[in-house]
């Protein structure tokens, strides 16, 4: 898949063609001319390019030549060769200048590993080189790749000092070097400090915002860039299709589509991708496929995409379907084709087929298994019930398990009742991610199916004392061109009388079906009364009412849930589905919940 972190595009304000000539002092001689003009005239052909650094040695032209120097780093640099090479022409030159200085930093900033570019920067610093206007971009886009936001501040505030953060392409590095380190706040505050803001500083901080868990406000900031005149571009429409899918505003987003029709974005494989990969996380599965269907131009990132949003929202079979057709075109499957493969296998209860893919994926494709892959066989084995096996799996595992792995064991013994195995899962979770309440909240829900309230008060009350507070619960879905938020008993919607009254009515003809509250696994030792309320104003449930009240008849509802719904909510919304004729998807932590005509697409396991 197209990456979801764009970066800002600092190389384009670099010089595409190096300086020609180095001090009027020193004529040239006609070798080291020749050399000048093949490298600046070579192509793209990595190949030329050794052919001439050749030509240069065969004919004596001096190694540590500095003007033949950066015209073969400045070629190598930007046809991403190998770090190393440049690195041994840069060590042997006599005397660099800021340019190759500059060339060398920007190589590795675009390179794996951007550590060295921090390291050239203080060198330079110490060769009393002064940077320049270009310095400092490449540096900003090293230290967003090491995410390394002290290094960050440091480097912002030798900008200020040298009075260059007033030029737009050191802002816009700011924006992005402040985004990738999580401080979008501190990126939207220079946004708003920059006299004259171009599509890239939008873009810039409207990603930030996606990507660091603020949907919302990279809307709001999208809708300011709308009124101010700036047209959107393609890293926009990632950006929003990025934050539409986190929020599942699937109307949003499909303005965002009919824009991408308007202005001939449909034939850019990346943004088609990413519209692909949004429409299958907000559920709506049939459009990722029309989607996939309809794209003049496929990669092996389509193909996984759609493998992957098949298997998630509980389409096992159609993904495993897919993926033959996938090797019928011989296209390359990656690692994430590959967890969509092994989920889709969990999904349908194919424990057998999902070993054998297992085997495929290393034997015929030479993928090694990471912790994801793993983790499905874990999920593959406890949704089948074999909790012991998963168990055994967990301990043979070449790869250290991470608190994932065990917590997927714990949903599993919380599922089919393994209590010694779930405290021995806690345990290990504990040791990883002690902070995290939804551990205590599964190991409560398994003592307290056994009626064991001494436990479970035992266990909130070492939540309070570690400190552990639980994650508020809250429900989103959009209605009229905005996103709402529910939250348990929440009654700050202008409407909650009505809302409180539909929800009567929903639980009044839920149990002319038959429906009784689950209430054992409500964590508290109370009478039953008080268990059904505590159920009843869950928030997902709010969201239902709320949406069946504001929607006409037959209207889908779409819901995404911040935590993992509740055993009470899926068999009520499951009755919903049914009595009121209604599609309603819940993504909620861990899956997608397909509910139509009394069934779900998870088959009940949650």
């Amino acid at each position: 898949m197209f990456s979801k972190h764009p970066l800002p595009r600092t190389s384009c304000f670099y010089s595409t063609t190096p300086p020609t000539s180095s001090s009027p002092h020193k004529p040239e001689s006609l070798l080291v001319k020749k050399c000048i003009f093949l490298l600046q005239n070579c192509g793209s052909s990595k190949l030329k390019l050794r052919q001439i650094h050749a030509f240069s040695i065969r004919h004596g032209v001096p190694l540590n030549d500095p003007d033949i120097g950066k015209h073969l780093i400045y070629s190598l640099v930007s046809l991403s060769a190998p770090m190393s090479y440049p690195h041994n022409i840069f060590s042997c030159i006599r005397s660099s200048n800021v340019f190759t200085w500059n060339t060398m930093i920007r190589g590795y900033a675009e390179s794996e590993s951007p550590e060295p570019a921090l390291q050239l920067y203080r060198q330079m610093r110490a060769s009393c080189i002064q940077p320049d206007t270009h310095t400092y971009p490449f540096l900003l886009k090293a230290v967003a790749k090491l995410a390394d936001v002290r290094i960050g501040e440091i480097v912002h505030s030798t900008v200020i000092r040298n009075g260059y953060d007033s030029l737009a392409f050191v802002q816009n590095s700011l924006l992005h070097m402040y985004g990738a380190c999580g401080l979008v706040d501190s990126a939207h505050k220079a946004f708003e400090l920059m006299s004259e803001r171009d599509i890239v500083a939008w873009n810039s901080v409207i990603n930030g915002f996606a990507l660091n868990g603020k949907p919302n406000e990279a809307l709001t900031l999208f809708r300011e860039m709308g009124l101010e005149g700036v047209k959107p571009d393609g890293y926009t429409v990632l950006s929003l299709l990025s934050a539409c899918a986190e929020l599942g505003a699937l109307a949003l987003g499909r303005r965002v589509h009919v824009y991408m029709v308007k202005v001939g974005l449909t034939d850019n494989l990346h943004v088609n991708n990413a519209l692909l990969d949004f429409y299958a996380k907000c559920g709506s599965i049939s459009e990722a496929r029309k989607v996939f269907d309809e794209m003049k131009e496929r990669n092996a990132v389509s193909w996984s995409s759609l493998i992957v949003g098949l298997a998630v929202n509980g389409f096992g079979e159609g993904a495993l379907e897919l993926f033959k057709e996938m090797e019928t075109e011989e296209l390359m499957p990656s690692e994430v084709t590959f967890v969509g493969v092994l989920y889709a296998c969990s999904h349908c209860g194919m424990v057998d087929e999902g070993f054998s893919y297992f085997k495929r994926m290393k034997e015929k494709y030479g993928i090694v298994p990471k912790i994801e892959h793993h983790g499905c066989i874990v999920d593959l084995l406890s949704r089948a019930g074999l909790v012991k096996e998963a168990y055994q799996y967990i301990r043979n595992m070449p790869l250290q398990p991470n608190a994932v792995i065990w917590r997927t064991l714990l949903g599993a013994c919380a599922m089919h009742g393994h209590l010694t195995l779930g405290e021995y899962a806690r345990a290990q979770v504990l040791k990883l991610e002690p902070g995290y309440s939804g551990d205590y909240v599964l190991l409560s829900n398994l003592y307290a199916s056994e009626q064991r309230w001494s436990d479970v008060h035992v266990l909130r009350r070492k939540m309070l004392s570690d400190g552990v507070k639980k994650i508020p619960g809250y429900s989103l879905v959009e209605f009229g061109n905005h996103v709402y938020e529910f939250l348990m008993g929440d009654r700050s919607h202008p409407q909650s009388d009505q809302i409180y009254a539909m929800l009567a009515e929903i639980t009044k003809r839920l149990r002319l079906e038959g429906y009784a509250p689950h209430t054992e696994n409500v964590l508290a030792d109370i009478e039953e009364e008080e268990k059904e309320n505590a159920l009843s104003y869950h928030s997902e449930k709010i969201a239902v009412a709320f949406m069946l009240l504001k929607t006409a008849p037959g209207t889908p509802i779409r819901i995404v849930k911040n935590l993992r719904i509740c055993a009470d909510c899926h068999l009520a919304i499951k009755l919903t589905s049914k009595v009121f004729e209604r599609e309603i998807i819940v993504r909620d932590q861990s899956r997608f919940h397909h509910f139509r005509d009394g069934f779900c697409s998870c088959r009940d396991y949650w």
